[in-house]
């Protein structure tokens, strides 16, 4: 499960948070947050994205700016959270 994790946070950040018509390149190590690609209303949904999709509780104090900074620490994160449930 953890092969396919970035690819689809990628995408889904990609998906959600990009204009469409924008040629902006990310990759796993974009800085989302300090960026301005992801503001904190977008953190909160991709939040529930993560729980939803890979059926897992982020507790507030974890979801940090730093842990959604880039879909590396967003994986880290969601893969510490998978082996605790």
């Amino acid at each position: 499960m953890a092969d396919d994790l970035k690819p689809t946070i990628l995408a889904y950040v990609k998906k959600e948070y990009l204009d469409e018509d924008s040629d902006e390149e990310i990759t796993t190590g974009t800085r989302l947050i300090s960026s301005g690609i992801v503001d904190s209303f977008s953190m909160v949904s991709l939040k529930r994205f993560l729980e939803k999709k890979y059926a897992i509780q982020i507790p507030d104090a974890d979801a940090s700016p730093e842990a959604f900074d880039t879909v590396d620490s967003i994986a880290s994160l969601v893969i510490r959270f998978q082996a605790k449930a």
